[in-house]
């Protein structure tokens, strides 16, 4: 029976796998690593989060709008860190020195997964864009704060207890130092537009802050806050729907008090403008006939008008009615006197126009 088996073997042509064909599929089939996987998927999260992902991460962050297409933000928080300089040495009695670290675009999930606790999270509302904002205060600043103002000694860090929920004289020492950071955000958007940002609530549970859809996308601003020896960071959050209003706004690259108007160019228009023809029509009366009367008209013909000798007269620019008058005669011509004033809609259209 043995050999028959050999036999069989031998017949059909069965050879053993080698040692090198073995090593050959292996390594055809080499499986990656964790390292490679996130750098493939971009997924390495031992890089910092300003630098610029990449791989499949990237393709599907890439309906990102970015910052860089608002140019006027830069302008605005530029002018944001100048203000907070000055108002939370004044609030603080303190040195202070604040830093813009980065602007960056985020979708609104993925930063409400990013806040390391414990922090405090303010929810503001900009009234006139008729929505909100979020501003986070992390606890290396909460602390830092509390100390300054009631009165720790220099050179000494701040001390941490952590594990516990801030205590109400926290919160409202926070709370104070936010709405100073909104009345600077508010006079920072002044040159722009008039925005008021006024707290709405106070969260330290980031569920609880939510004010968009996390697929949302928005912009988030880094601020670093210095004391000499303590200081912390703040980090401002503005969706994109909150900036929406004010959109074509952000997009000038210079900001003015007249945002790049030429006082020049203007005058010229205006000459211009009032040496312009216009076409005036006096218009009697005005009727509605069907397409079939309009095709029967012959030579002879007569269209009666629902107007008499002393019926008003509309004088119209186009398809704008400008005033009324009466129909008459100035020797050989015939007039219309102008019997009111200018309409409102008239006047509007002349204030577009300048």
């Amino acid at each position: 029976m043995a050999d028959d088996n050999e036999n069989n073997l031998e017949g059909e042509g069965w050879n053993a796998p080698t040692p090198s064909s073995a090593s050959e599929t292996m390594a055809s089939e080499r499986i990656l690593n964790q390292d490679e996987i996130d750098s493939l998927l971009g997924f390495d999260l031992s890089e910092d989060e300003a630098n610029e992902r990449t791989g499949i991460r990237a393709i599907i962050n890439s309906a990102l709008v970015s910052y860089e297409r608002l140019p006027m933000l830069e302008i605005v928080f530029d002018r944001l860190v100048r203000l907070m300089t000055t108002s939370l040495r004044n609030f603080t009695s303190d040195n202070v020195e604040v830093s813009l670290d980065n602007i960056s675009s985020i979708r609104f999930g993925d930063y409400l997964n990013s806040i390391p606790l414990p922090a405090i999270l303010s929810v503001f509302r900009a009234v006139e864009l008729n929505n909100y904002g979020l501003l986070t205060v992390d606890s290396n600043l909460i602390y830092s704060i509390v100390d300054v103002l009631l009165g720790g000694r220099r050179g000494t860090a701040a001390m941490r207890i952590e594990g516990r929920p801030y205590t109400t004289i926290e919160r409202v020492l926070v709370q104070r130092m936010v709405e100073v950071v909104l009345a600077d955000a508010r006079e920072a958007f002044e040159p722009l537009t008039p925005v008021t940002f006024a707290l709405d609530r106070l969260e330290t549970n980031p569920r609880f802050a939510a004010i968009a859809r996390p697929a949302n996308a928005a912009i988030l601003v880094k601020l670093r806050i210095d004391m000499e020896d303590r200081g912390g960071r703040i980090e401002l959050l503005l969706p994109y729907a909150t900036l929406e209003p004010i959109r074509k706004m952000l997009l000038q690259q210079f900001m003015g008090e007249k945002f790049g108007r030429d006082n020049i160019w203007e005058s010229h228009l205006a000459t211009e403008l009032w040496t312009t023809n216009m076409e005036v029509r006096a218009v009697l009366d005005e009727q509605q006939v069907s397409l079939k009367q309009v095709l029967d008209l012959k030579v002879g013909d007569t269209l009666m008008l629902n107007a008499g000798p002393d019926s008003p007269v509309e004088l119209r620019a186009g398809a704008i009615p400008l005033t009324h008058g009466r129909m008459g005669r100035r020797n050989s011509h015939i007039a219309v006197r102008v019997d009111a004033p200018l309409s409102a809609h008239a006047r509007s259209a002349v204030q577009r126009l300048a």
